[in-house]
């Protein structure tokens, strides 16, 4: 019995025995080395997808100086409400809830708190919110894959146990060291196979930034719709994912409340695209502004229309700029004069 089990063992996807090493005084820890990934990937794919959109350089990098601390802080504020036991619970620590590098963040109170410090960096720097969520949605998910990979250094977020072929092997864990417990022989301590969740929930979110990236580049997402698309197709895996895993979580009706929350947000980001359906695609001009092309600041307002041109006497040009009137191409190529153009529709007089 005891060599079919070992076989089992042998059969699963193996778990580090070790998530922080110690780097003279310094704890060297991968659920960091995860989350500080994943922000650098969200940052650099966000970046590429804003300036291509028309924006300037360097706006993700400035936004989100205000919106990733807003966010760590909304992660963490949410994962204790959620999941209090550790820390107010039968001998729980209080303090605890501040060791953010122990793992545990929760993805609503990030998008939710992360979303303010985002309107706050948008809002001085006059960039719309919505769009800007639209260029940095797919990057986000992407963020999430990876942080992933830190719970899987952690040994958390399973499932039920399993004798699944791709089952994970989940070792007894000391938190606060960041290791398996080892037994008398000096081996970790297996605690069983279960689902790898961490695993599913990775896969699951690089599928939605394929399908976020494609829907945005066919249709021509716009006014939050590409950033509303991620969060419901986010929450259809998220649903299923929550209702494997067997840690500790506050429950509703029986079911985590995770469960509720990924129902209602989804419904939510559900009728948000069909509310703002059939609108025209933002013109954001600030990439030109910082390039010196002349273009009048006004056009990179998403109400923007062929008035903020009206200072400039038509035929004049502006210095190193298009004439006044003329035909301007947004970035998907469509000609306008003084117009927005809608998704495969025809440009209308502003």
């Amino acid at each position: 019995m005891t060599l079919l089990a070992d076989a089992s063992v042998l059969a699963a996807i193996p778990s580090p025995t070790q998530g922080v090493w110690e780097i003279g005084p310094f704890p060297l820890r991968a659920y960091a080395l995860c989350i500080i990934a994943g922000i650098v990937l969200a940052c650099w794919l966000g970046e590429r997808r804003w300036v291509a959109r028309g924006g300037a350089p360097g706006d993700v990098l400035d936004i989100a100086v205000w919106a990733v601390p807003f966010g760590i802080v909304g992660g963490r504020i949410y994962h204790v409400i959620t999941t209090p036991q550790p820390y107010f619970g039968e001998d729980g620590d209080p303090l605890r809830a501040f060791a953010i590098w122990e793992g545990g963040l929760g993805i609503w109170g990030a998008i939710a708190l992360g979303g303010v410090g985002a309107w706050i960096g948008c809002r001085r720097r006059s960039i719309p919110l919505p769009a800007w969520a639209d260029a940095i949605a797919p990057g986000i998910v992407l963020a999430q894959a990876v942080g992933r990979l830190g719970n899987w250094f952690n040994n958390e977020l399973y499932g039920s146990a399993t004798d699944l072929p791709w089952a994970l092997t989940i070792y007894r864990w000391n938190a606060s060291a960041g290791q398996a417990i080892t037994g008398p022989d000096g081996e970790p301590v297996v605690l069983g196979t279960f689902h790898p969740t961490f695993l599913y929930e990775l896969l699951w979110n690089l599928g939605v930034a394929a399908l976020v990236i494609w829907a945005d580049r066919r249709f021509r997402l716009s006014h939050g719709r590409a950033f509303a698309l991620y969060v419901a197709a986010y929450c259809a895996g998220r649903v299923w994912i929550e209702m494997l895993r067997i840690d500790t979580a506050e429950q509703f009706l029986g079911l985590r409340l995770n469960v509720f929350t990924s129902i209602i947000v989804g419904l939510l980001a559900v009728a948000y695209m069909i509310v703002n359906r059939g609108r025209p695609r933002e013109v954001i001009t600030r990439g030109a502004e910082r390039a010196g092309e002349g273009v009048p600041a006004a056009a990179s307002s998403p109400t923007a229309t062929s008035g903020a041109a009206g200072a400039t006497a038509a035929g004049a040009t502006t210095p190193g700029g298009p004439v006044a009137g003329e035909a301007v191409t947004d970035e998907a190529g469509d000609d306008r004069t003084g117009a927005r153009t809608d998704e495969g529709g025809s440009p209308r007089a502003g």
